[in-house]
């Protein structure tokens, strides 16, 4: 769209307009914090930590494209600037995203899945750290605690293992639960911790199942959140966790998990 009697030049584009926010960040945030309410010049010069006259050139260059109007000692969005400023924040929250996946984007379900980056907007987004190993599974035992029903399906050693024991109790205390895993994760499960599988099989809340061809991720299911964890099959490390509670995600999770389900046999048939 162009103004009437004009047209956009190369020198005077929207990309220009663009980076003239993008250069420094006290713009971007400035102009956020007029979108929420009318302020003085003082009050954007204390918010964004620059100098006064750096706040006042900047005010003057949002006047210059309509962005702001100023009314008494104070200033305020225009619909044009609130126009503007609603399409930054969505961009900023984009690149907020992408900036946690882009490391650990190539471990996620494909897109020929059916799961997308949009899946991912508003999620939290839990990475592994070299000092902090055990940020994805910490989550995910978080999430363990407040839920009444619970499914997974996916290779989950090394995701449930580490937090076997708020499993167990979780279990034993009544959390309806079932679990798909494939035949060599129930094996080593119960192999190694059968005392620990006990009690948890005989409470009647908990069902396994067994596939021989999971994806090599882990879905999750929750009272209100779906969880997805990616894993590093050489090391055996879960490198990352996005959990949550956008109905496109729950969809493509809920589709994902009955597929495999539906062609499951149950524990007993693997372990005889």
């Amino acid at each position: 769209m162009t103004a009437q009697g004009g047209t956009l030049s190369a020198a005077d584009s929207p990309i220009d307009d663009v980076g003239y926010i993008a250069r420094s960040e006290h713009r971007a945030l400035a102009l956020v914090a007029l979108s929420v309410r009318p302020r003085s010049r003082s009050e954007l010069w204390e918010l964004t930590g620059v100098s006064s006259s750096t706040i006042r050139r900047t005010l003057r260059e949002f006047e210059t494209r309509n962005w702001i109007r100023r009314n008494g000692y104070r200033y305020e969005t225009t619909q044009l600037g609130a126009f503007v400023t609603d399409a930054m924040e969505g961009l900023i929250e984009r690149i907020e995203t992408e900036r946690e996946l882009r490391d650990v984007w190539d471990w996620f379900p494909s897109e020929e899945s059916g799961f997308t980056v949009e899946m991912c907007s508003d999620a939290v987004v839990t990475v592994a750290k070299p000092d902090d190993p055990y940020r994805p599974v910490n989550r995910f035992t978080s999430l363990l605690g407040r839920t009444n029903e619970f499914r997974f399906v996916g290779f989950d050693v090394a995701l449930l293992e580490p937090c076997k024991d708020v499993l167990r109790q979780r279990i034993v205390d009544g959390m309806e639960t079932e679990i798909v895993d494939p035949p060599s994760g129930a094996k080593y499960i119960l192999s190694t911790y059968p005392d620990h599988c006990a009690e948890p099989l005989e409470s009647g809340n908990l069902s396994v199942l067994s596939h021989d061809e999971l994806p090599p991720y882990g879905i999750g299911f929750f009272d209100d959140r779906i969880a997805v964890s990616c894993n590093d099959q050489d090391s055996g490390t879960v490198r990352a966790l996005i959990d949550t509670d956008a109905p496109s995600a729950r969809e493509w999770a809920e589709s994902t998990y009955e597929r495999y389900r539906s062609e499951a046999r149950p524990l007993e048939s693997v372990v005889e």
